[in-house]
């Protein structure tokens, strides 16, 4: 055998191992996909919880900065926010950090003891209404 041939074989099997890498590769992806979509299909009930906190937040904050008369601008302007951010907090994208809670609460006039109630008020519905039922 001479030193082309020893080449040709030497690349060949390079290029086998090459591909049996990248096919190993490709399959272990697949797999961590695979466990990626099942842990999200099963977190269903949990992300459901999370957006109607999210949601039961944004309309309280939604509500009272009506009830005042604001507008969006103007609170951000008192709380030196932008009026995205305002935006994002009433819509449900984001929520106020606890700083800016508070500061919506005084604003408001409301206690920010009252805010938090009433948003876990709303998540312990479920759970704790029936546990309340059966108490009964």
């Amino acid at each position: 055998m001479n030193f082309h041939q020893t080449a040709i074989i030497t690349a060949a099997v390079l290029y086998i191992v090459f591909w049996a890498a990248m096919t190993a590769a490709a399959i272990y992806l697949f797999i961590l996909v695979v466990k990626a979509l099942k842990k999200y299909i099963s977190s269903k009930e949990v992300r459901e919880e999370k957006a109607q906190i999210k949601r039961s937040l944004a309309e309280l904050l939604r509500e009272n900065r009506i009830r005042c008369k604001m507008t969006q601008e103007f609170v951000s302007e008192t709380l030196g926010v932008s009026r995205q951010a305002v935006s994002k907090w009433e819509n449900g994208t984001s929520d106020p950090s606890t700083s800016n809670l508070i500061a919506l609460a005084q604003l408001y006039d409301v206690s920010a003891e009252d805010l938090l109630k009433s948003v876990t008020g709303s998540r312990q519905q479920g759970p704790q209404a029936n546990a309340d039922m059966e108490a009964q």
